[in-house]
């Protein structure tokens, strides 16, 4: 495999990237025929879970075939062509992001606990301030058990990270400069990362 000039090694930034996806797309299949939805999700060491309801497409594709992909991708600013070159080419025109890729497979959580403990990290990620009563609590009960989690187990993940690195130092600048006067905060944050990963 070619590895790639935007290839992130990093498992921090790899990290900071799931941590930071409200969602993610899993990527299903089954007789041949592809599936793919959105799911909340939380990243919790070599596993990512997520939930949903106990019957459904979702869940029917799993049975049938536990192997699935995982991608999450967050934008940074959208690079017009004139912002790195003056040739009036359509070419240069990109989108800078990054990305994140995983292949594994998907269990359906049985044991409580651990349900309990999925579903806890997920209202973390999603409701950091707290002000929910603990899922350990009795009052959850039926609910817990009437919602299947499930567990996607990592085999191989890789970062992707595009913020014109691989640009030379002349266009960098100038897509420097465009973004700097178009001034959106996507673009303030984009500056800060290009300068970074530079």
């Amino acid at each position: 495999m070619r590895k790639s000039e935007f290839e992130i090694n990093n498992k921090e930034i790899i990290e900071e990237i799931l941590n930071s996806s409200e969602y993610a797309t899993l990527a299903l299949s089954c007789d041949n025929k592809p599936y793919s939805v959105p799911v909340n999700f939380v990243h919790d060491g070599n596993v990512v879970y997520f939930h949903g309801a106990k019957k459904g497409k979702k869940k029917e594709f799993i049975q049938s075939n536990s192997y699935a992909a995982f991608s999450v991708a967050l934008p940074y600013s959208l690079i017009q062509s004139y912002f790195s070159s003056n040739d009036e080419m359509a070419c240069p025109a990109t989108q800078f992001f990054r990305s994140v890729c995983a292949s594994g497979q998907v269990v359906i959580v049985e044991d409580y606990d651990e349900k309990v403990k999925a579903l806890s990290l997920l209202m973390k990620k999603l409701q950091p301030e707290g002000k929910y009563k603990s899922l350990n609590e009795e009052v959850y009960i039926k609910m817990i058990n009437a919602t299947e989690v499930f567990r996607f187990d990592i085999e191989d993940m890789t970062g992707k990270l595009k913020v014109g690195q691989n640009l030379p130092q002349a266009r960098f600048n100038m897509v420097l400069d465009y973004l700097g006067k178009r001034g959106y905060n996507i673009d303030k944050e984009t500056i800060t990362n290009m300068k970074e990963n530079r």
